[in-house]
């Protein structure tokens, strides 16, 4: 037993240093991806209203004149695409989600500028397993998780180990997330 105590001791260190940075990220982005009802996580949406005098009705120029309003309001480099919803409005599409509609009629006009939000958007990228590679790393993190949680039965001995207070943490552990699936899939 002392044995296993010691090489539990040794695997839960040596593994957890070289897993921190991984913690942290699954971790954080946990937590954004927990509250999507609350907030977008990826993406921040700065709204800009504006006013125009310039034409964007249909005719044959109506991507000059799209690139001309997007020199006022937005880099022109962005323009992707544009249709019109109604036939006073012209939506105007932009790279990166953004999106620019404007009334034909009045000149109004509101831009939704969608910006990257560091560290949870990659945060958030990485914890949706983008590629084979990081799968197959999200699998071994997975794998020193189950570790963790085997070898941690073997650190502490007596009444704070498992036989004592770590046991009744461990049972708690246990059932708090089985009464939510009782309770919840009623």
């Amino acid at each position: 037993m002392k044995m296993l105590r010691k090489w539990s001791r040794i695997l839960h260190r040596d593994i957890g240093f070289f897993f921190i940075g991984t913690t942290l990220i699954y971790g954080l982005s946990g937590i954004a991806l927990n509250h999507l009802n609350d907030w977008n996580p990826n993406y921040s949406v700065e709204v800009m209203d504006f006013q125009t005098q310039i034409s964007l009705e249909k005719n044959a120029a109506i991507q000059k004149h799209i690139l001309e309003l997007l020199g006022e309001i937005a880099p022109k480099d962005t323009y992707k695409q544009h249709y019109y919803p109604q036939s006073n409005q012209i939506k105007i599409f932009l790279s990166g989600g953004s999106s620019v509609l404007v009334n034909l009629e009045t000149g109004k006009g509101q831009a939704e500028f969608l910006k990257k939000r560091p560290v949870f958007y990659e945060s958030n990228y990485l914890h949706y397993n983008p590629n084979s590679w990081w799968k197959w790393f999200s699998d071994i993190y997975a794998g020193a998780l189950i570790l963790f949680a085997i070898t941690s039965f073997f650190m502490v001995r007596g009444k704070n180990g498992i036989w004592g207070w770590g046991g009744i943490y461990t049972l708690l552990g246990i059932l708090i997330p089985l009464l939510f699936l009782f309770f919840l899939l009623k």
